[in-house]
């Protein structure tokens, strides 16, 4: 497995934790640079990997869209119940 994927990855943590330390201007250049990096890194990426994190993603995002729905039901079940 080809491992050139770090480098940018790494590269995107550095401007990341740069981005958090700093409150001038140059923390915005080094946001946009570390996500530039990460994107570039999730392209580079094996297929195994990229593979793995669209699962994580697809469960996390079904969790979400379950308590959303949940929530909904539930406000929608207490307006009717205040209308009466």
């Amino acid at each position: 497995m080809a491992l050139f994927f770090l480098f940018p990855l790494c590269t995107a943590l550095a401007t990341g934790y740069l981005f958090k330390k700093s409150s001038d201007e140059i923390a915005y250049i080094a946001g946009v640079f570390a996500a530039i990096s990460f994107i570039f890194s999730l392209v580079l990426a094996p297929w195994q990997i990229q593979f793995g994190l669209l699962i994580i993603v697809l469960i996390i995002t079904n969790r979400l869209l379950q308590e959303n729905e949940s929530k909904q039901t539930q406000s929608k079940g207490k307006q009717f119940r205040e209308t009466k």
